[in-house]
């Protein structure tokens, strides 16, 4: 916790700590994403962010609106009620006090909603992690396993292993729960089951601790489950790759024939037409191109999977 988050939990922490209640969602994500910020620090650091944007914001616009006068530069055409050419002559105030609410609300209220949406966004980007190394994670575990090292330490050696991302995150909190609060591997297994984001991590654990307590063959059921997610993982992979070919075929039909197509005929209409400035054509080569390339681009690359 740094000076500023302290600032703001000295602030609005008692008062935060009495709505614990009102934020399940925001205080499960920020579990799930593993953040190391208490919920009463961050949700006091988001109100206090907040109301400074809002307020540094609101100082900024009212002062240009102000200073350069902007509602004097609307322009009123053709009949106009009375009641507005009244309050037109207050019309330096009213819009300076319109740009400082618009202001306040608008980027308070925007700077408050993306730290509510953040940690959602930090723990759906954990889950793809885990997901992607799951399968080579639970392999080590087998391994390890099949050498007759025990469950407990087996998890601590996949904390261990940094080369399996955040699957060993996991690991480093099943060890933690272990280690630090003296609990028994099953109960860190459904501590950690009930908070990671992956929901093939939480099948993994939960399968976990129905073998531990049934007093099965825990290293056979990681090696059945490792050629479970194994095939999986191919049948992931090959589906990607078939989708990234209809997107390659799109790509060319759309953005390279496609426009190619555009290009051709609006250049043959401009020059019949005699027309000196052809915008259209502009757009499609300055605006219609790049950005379909971007959007193509931005497509596959949310679409690949984590390797």
């Amino acid at each position: 916790m740094n000076s500023y988050e302290r600032f703001c939990f000295n602030l609005l922490g008692k008062r935060m700590k009495a709505q614990r209640d009102q934020y399940v969602t925001l205080r499960s994500d920020l579990v799930s994403a593993r953040s190391k910020t208490p919920f009463e620090v961050y949700i006091s650091t988001a109100l206090v962010s907040s109301a400074i944007t809002g307020l540094g914001l609101a100082v900024v616009l009212g002062s240009l609106t102000y200073l350069l006068n902007i509602p004097g530069l609307i322009i009123y055409r053709g009949e106009v009620p009375d009641a507005v050419l009244k309050m037109s002559q207050y019309s330096l105030v009213l819009g300076t006090l319109f740009a400082i609410i618009f202001s306040v609300l608008f980027f308070g209220g925007f700077t408050y909603i993306a730290f509510l949406v953040y940690p959602n966004i930090m723990a759906g980007d954990r889950r793809r992690k885990i997901d992607a190394s799951l399968p080579y994670a639970i392999n080590y575990i087998t391994s390890m396993s099949t050498a007759g090292i025990t469950p407990a330490e087996v998890f601590r050696l996949l904390g261990d292993s940094p080369i399996y991302g955040e699957c060993s995150v996991e690991a480093r909190y099943i060890a933690r729960e272990i280690d630090i609060f003296g609990r028994d591997l099953i109960d860190a297994l459904r501590l950690v089951g009930s908070s990671t984001p992956s929901a093939r991590m939480k099948e993994f654990l939960q399968g976990a601790m129905a073998s531990i307590s049934s007093g099965g063959n825990l290293t056979e059921y990681f090696r059945t489950k490792a050629g479970q997610y194994a095939l999986e993982n191919r049948q992931t992979q090959k589906l990607f790759l078939e989708t990234l070919g209809l997107i390659s075929e799109s790509y060319v039909t759309a953005v390279v024939a496609g426009m190619l197509f555009l290009i051709i005929l609006q250049s043959i209409m401009s020059v019949l037409s005699g027309e000196k400035m052809p915008l259209f054509l502009y757009a499609i080569i300055y605006i219609m191109i790049p950005f379909g390339s971007i959007g193509f681009v931005v497509m596959v690359s949310t679409m690949t999977p984590e390797m």
